[in-house]
């Protein structure tokens, strides 16, 4: 049918650094509606960089980005974009109550107006699809690990986005929120939502990759079908964090950009 491999997100070319580090070197990407891509690659390799890039948290040194068609530079409609970042402790610092940060995935539509019955109803399906709605009312500074990286799928998952960029959603998170989080991606890519995953291995999320492209030193290796090995033998290291991740994680925030 027409206009069902639009691409959502186009990398071309692009080229990065971090300080004087170059990170991305030409990288070629392109993610058509409908599709579940995995990003793999080893700690290093440009993963993480090469998704913050696409949604305007790392700029570019070369070559273009385009969301649905529309070059970066004048994209506006971020309602249709769902972003989950790295989590990292310093999510644990947010002054709010899990309802008042995933209620935060609405901005982009409420445009900073007074939430509505749509808006709330939202939010108490994006709880419920990660399993929280009975911690709405506590506090973020009383969850786990495991429990913040829910908040911050669910607070991506209320702003109802057609396009999902998850950022290592499943890293030391525990076997039972692996499960929860994998039931509710799932759920999304059932309804067409286009999916990237940064991953360091597929594990259960396996089934619903149509598509894995892998980065070595900033530069695509591999574009087509999973591989059939992704652990740590064919991705080393992939399991320490490299120095350089603090760069490339991202608190809890109010909104998707700011």
């Amino acid at each position: 049918m027409p206009g069902e491999r639009e691409p959502v997100i186009a990398l071309s070319g692009a080229t990065a650094s971090l300080g004087s580090r170059p990170v991305l070197r030409g990288v070629d990407l392109t993610v058509s509606r409908g599709e579940v891509v995995a990003l793999l690659g080893a700690n290093g390799s440009g993963k993480s960089t090469a998704v913050r890039a696409a949604v305007g948290q790392v700029p570019l040194t070369g070559g273009s980005v385009e969301l649905f068609g529309t070059p970066l530079r004048r994209y506006r409609d971020w309602a249709r974009v769902g972003y989950v970042p790295q989590r990292t402790t310093a999510a644990s610092g947010v002054p709010a109550t899990v309802r008042e940060v995933v209620s935060a995935g609405r901005l982009a539509r409420t445009k900073l107006g007074w939430p509505g019955r749509a808006d709330r109803a939202a939010v108490h399906r994006s709880l419920e699809l990660v399993g929280m709605a009975d911690r709405a009312k506590d506090s973020v500074n009383a969850l786990s690990g495991g429990q913040h990286q829910r908040v911050l799928i669910a607070r991506a998952l209320a702003g109802e986005p057609e396009l999902l960029i998850m950022d290592e959603p499943m890293a030391g998170v525990d076997l039972a929120s692996q499960e929860v989080l994998a039931g509710a991606l799932r759920e999304q890519v059932a309804a067409g939502v286009t999916v990237l995953l940064v991953l360091h291995e597929l594990g259960a999320l396996e089934p619903l990759i149509d598509r894995a492209v892998v980065l070595r030193d900033g530069c695509v290796v591999h574009d087509g079908a999973p591989p059939e090995a992704v652990g740590q033998h064919a991705l080393p290291g992939h399991d320490h964090v490299h120095p350089h991740a603090a760069h490339d994680a991202e608190p809890i925030r109010t909104g998707l950009l700011t």
